[in-house]
C-alpha cells in the first residue's frame, strides 16, 4: 500500500466503497511478512551490531546461544555415532546365533523391532503433545491479554469464541495423545516381558550373547532418548535465537538512517528499506480498516 493508493482508497471510501475486512487482512498478511523479515534481517547482520549499545544484550545472548548450540550438536553427533555402533554390535550378535536357536532369535528380533517402533512412536507423541501444549499456552495468553486490554480500555470485547473453541480442541487433542502415550507404554512393557520370556528359552551357552544384545538394545534405547532430549534443547535455542534476531532486525529497521545501523546493514540495506515500506503500508491499511 503506497501513499497514492491510500488516497485513492480514501476517495473510494467517500463514495461508499469500503472493504475494511480486506484491508485488515492485507495488514495482517503484511505484518506476518514484516516479522519474518525482521528475523531474516537480524540473522543476516547480528554479527555487525556488537558496537550498538542498545543491541548489546541481544548480541551477547546470540553469541552464548550459538556456542551452546554447537556444543549440543557435537553431543548429538557423538551419541549418534555410539548409537550406530550399538546397532552394528546388536546385528552382529544376532547374526552369529547358532542355527538351532534361529527360530527363537527371529522371534526376539521381531519383538525388538516392534519395541523400537513403539519407542519411536512414543517420542513422536511426546513431541506432538509438547507442541500442542505450547500452542495451547499461546492461545490462553492471547485470551487473557485481549480480555484485560478490553477491560482496561473499556472497549468492546471482540468475539473470543473461535479462540475458546480452538483451546477446547487442543485440550481434547492433548488428552488423546496422553491416552496414546499410556497405551504405548503398556505395549512397551508387555513387549519387554515377551523379550524376557524368549530369552529364558534360549540355550544357556548363548547367555553371554543374549546379555551383549540386551546391553546393545539398552544403549540404543537410552541413546534415542538422549538424542531426543538434545534435539529438544536445540529447538529451544533456535526459538530463543529467532527472538533475538527479530529484536535486532526490528531495531535496525526502525533506525535505518542511524550511522551505526547503516554500518551494520552492509549489504542488507535493501531489505531494511522494504521493511520500512511494509511498516508504512500496514499503518495505511489499518487506517483504511478502521483500526488506526
Amino acid at each position: 500500500m503506497t501513499s497514492s493508493r491510500y488516497w485513492l482508497a480514501r476517495l473510494l471510501q467517500i463514495f461508499g466503497y469500503s472493504p475494511k475486512n480486506h484491508r485488515l487482512a492485507d495488514a495482517a498478511s503484511e505484518m506476518h511478512l514484516l516479522r519474518e523479515a525482521e528475523v531474516q534481517l537480524g540473522a543476516g547482520i547480528w554479527e555487525n551490531v556488537e558496537s550498538i549499545e542498545a543491541l548489546s544484550m541481544e548480541y551477547w545472548n546470540l553469541r552464548k546461544f550459538i556456542k551452546a548450540k554447537e556444543i549440543i550438536q557435537e553431543k548429538v553427533a557423538l551419541r549418534q555415532a555410539e548409537l550406530n555402533l550399538a546397532h552394528e554390535q546388536r546385528a552382529s550378535v544376532l547374526g552369529s546365533t547358532p542355527e538351532i536357536h534361529q527360530e527363537l532369535t527371529d522371534v526376539r528380533d521381531e519383538l525388538l523391532r516392534i519395541l523400537e517402533q513403539l519407542v519411536q512412536r512414543r517420542d513422536e507423541i511426546i513431541a506432538e503433545a509438547r507442541e500442542i501444549r505450547r500452542n495451547y499456552d499461546g492461545l490462553k495468553m492471547k485470551l487473557e491479554v485481549i480480555t484485560k486490554e478490553a477491560a482496561s480500555t473499556g472497549s468492546k470485547l471482540e468475539s473470543l469464541d473461535p479462540v475458546k473453541s480452538r483451546l477446547a480442541e487442543l485440550k481434547v487433542q492433548f488428552s488423546e495423545l496422553k491416552q496414546q502415550r499410556t497405551q504405548i507404554a503398556t505395549e512397551i512393557e508387555a513387549g519387554g516381558l515377551k523379550v524376557d520370556l524368549v530369552d529364558t528359552q534360549l540355550n544357556a551357552k548363548k547367555k553371554d550373547q543374549r546379555l551383549y544384545a540386551s546391553e546393545a538394545f539398552q544403549v540404543i534405547s537410552e541413546g534415542n532418548k538422549e538424542i531426543s532430549v538434545l534435539k529438544a534443547e536445540i529447538g529451544l535455542l533456535d526459538s530463543q535465537m529467532r527472538q533475538r534476531y527479530s529484536e535486532i532486525g526490528r531495531f535496525v529497521s526502525y533506525h535505518i538512517h542511524d550511522p551505526a545501523c547503516v554500518k551494520a546493514l552492509v549489504s542488507q540495506h535493501g531489505l531494511a528499506e522494504v521493511m520500512v515500506a511494509l511498516r508504512h503500508s500496514i499503518v495505511l491499511n489499518q487506517r483504511l480498516g478502521g483500526r488506526a
